[in-house]
């Protein structure tokens, strides 16, 4: 059976580039699509759940959770940057310990590293 992979991210179009000019909304796009089809080649399930930074993110986030079961969770970076992302940050990950205990939580640190944080923790 093919380990499952939920990957959590901010949804490019609602996020703030000004900090990296070189970055738009579609190029986002790109590299995460780019990452989950290397991670669907490498032979996991995987479902993307990308957030939009209001209330609703935690109804998206727990609807994913409650829907499967998933053996690696990864967290994007652009919920952890800026700082004034920390509490929805926070309640992401508390989110993902209280409702899937059992999964392997990682992070990457841009949107073209997403299958590197997964290898670290589960193999295909």
């Amino acid at each position: 059976m093919a380990k499952r992979v939920l990957a959590i991210g901010i949804e490019p179009g609602n996020a703030n580039y000004s900090a990296f000019p070189q970055l738009t909304p579609e190029h986002v796009r790109s590299y995460i699509e780019a990452q989950l089809l290397r991670l669907r080649g490498l032979g996991f399930e995987v479902t993307s759940c990308l957030i939009d930074l209001d209330a609703t993110a935690e109804a998206a986030v727990t609807a994913a959770l409650r829907d499967e079961r998933f053996d690696c969770i990864v967290i994007g970076a652009g919920l952890r940057e800026p700082k004034e992302r920390l509490l929805l940050f926070e309640k992401v990950l508390n989110l993902v310990h209280r409702l899937a205990p059992e999964a392997a939580i990682c992070f990457n640190t841009t949107p073209a590293d997403t299958v590197e944080a997964v290898l670290r923790w589960v193999e295909p």
